[in-house]
């Protein structure tokens, strides 16, 4: 028997759950001093999502989709990157965005309804949020079209879910990427979960890694709750992209430890021990743990970083409180430059439902 060609799958983990290292740190690796900024912008972003989350229950924030459990993966995603460069995000990768300008108060606009929140601070050319899944799979394989054919020293990033890799979205983006050789990398964040369907029940492939082989792709699967491998996996894929050596996929293991959003009740679909036991793995603890048996992290640096992180994510609260209500009809007047007349027939009765309430 023949065989035409045969595909491996590496897997990338340094950093293991209790904290140690189960491999040498890659040359390349961030020295303690280095990783430490990432951990309290890790520390930051999950007292960020606390405090929205309580900001919906208390009926001051709009649907909001947690990222607790992701933030080693997402902070990893965006230092990797350069101001130049595209991320084309999903609706959850706050700890990316955070790391590429944007703003807490943005996050939190937008989610309490106010499409300005999508005008947020940070690079001009990323894309905005992404509720429709996958989607934005196909901008960012566009804008890195774009980035090959004006030789730009650029690289798109985008990022979708477990249940998102299934999606045509994803693979036509994997395949364009691929037939032109574009500087792409399709991050796929493998949470367990496509909201209450399980990882297990909406693909057969034996990893989500492996979807890029068919389009060409390099592809890689990398503990996405350990900082050292997420940086290592990006920092591969970007300089094969920068090189000219095309696109990646990469699978961030990783996993959802709250609600798919606070629409959602996962209680209802998985149980409390499987739950449990992905706490054990959480990306915060085995940092935590690695930094203090460094001599760079302890209890009472920790004490007041996270009371400063409360301070600071107040006064984004804050700023998103106090931010101006836009009229009715702003919702009507960004769609089109010139809009059809039974979108401004809609205008006119929403402001004068408005006006008679």
């Amino acid at each position: 028997m023949s065989v035409v060609a045969t595909f491996e799958i590496e897997y990338l983990q340094y950093l293991g759950p209790d904290g140690t290292l189960v491999a040498e740190l890659p040359p390349e690796a961030p020295s303690a001093a280095d990783i430490l900024p990432l951990f309290k912008q890790m520390l930051l972003v999950r007292t960020f999502d606390a405090k929205a989350i309580a900001l919906q229950r208390t009926g001051k924030l709009g649907t909001y989709a947690a990222c607790l459990g992701h933030e080693a993966t997402h902070i990893g995603i965006g230092a990797a990157m350069r101001p130049e460069d595209v991320f084309a995000p999903s609706y959850r990768e706050y700890g990316a965005q955070f790391m590429r300008g944007v703003k807490p108060r943005d996050v939190l606009m937008y989610w309490g309804g106010d499409e300005r929140g999508n005008d947020f601070s940070g690079p001009k050319h990323d894309f905005p949020w992404c509720v429709p899944i996958a989607t934005q799979c196909l901008h960012a394989a566009g804008a890195a079209l774009a980035f090959k054919l004006r030789g730009e020293d650029r690289v798109a990033v985008t990022c979708c879910g477990d249940g998102g890799s299934s999606k045509t979205d994803t693979y036509a983006a994997i395949n364009s990427a691929g037939a032109y050789a574009l500087p792409f990398i399709q991050c796929i964040i493998n949470n367990g979960w496509a909201i209450s369907v399980p990882r297990s029940a909406q693909t057969g492939a034996e990893t989500l890694a492996q979807k890029g082989l068919a389009g060409g792709l390099h592809c890689l699967q990398v503990d996405g709750n350990d900082l050292f491998a997420v940086l290592e996996g990006m920092r591969r894929a970007m300089e094969r992209a920068r090189s000219g050596g095309g696109g990646s996929v990469i699978e961030f293991m990783t996993y959802r430890l709250h609600d798919h959003t606070t629409a959602d009740d996962a209680r209802r679909y998985r149980g409390e021990d499987e739950v449990k036991d992905a706490w054990t793995r959480d990306p915060m603890t085995r940092l935590r743990t690695w930094l203090t048996a460094q001599g760079a992290w302890d209890e009472a640096q920790e004490t007041a970083w996270v009371e400063e992180c409360g301070r600071m994510v107040d006064v984004e609260i804050n700023a998103y409180l106090e931010s101006k209500v836009q009229p009715v009809e702003a919702m009507f007047d960004y769609l089109y430059a010139d809009p059809p007349q039974d979108l401004l027939d809609q205008r006119a009765a929403a402001i004068a439902l408005e006006k008679r309430a």
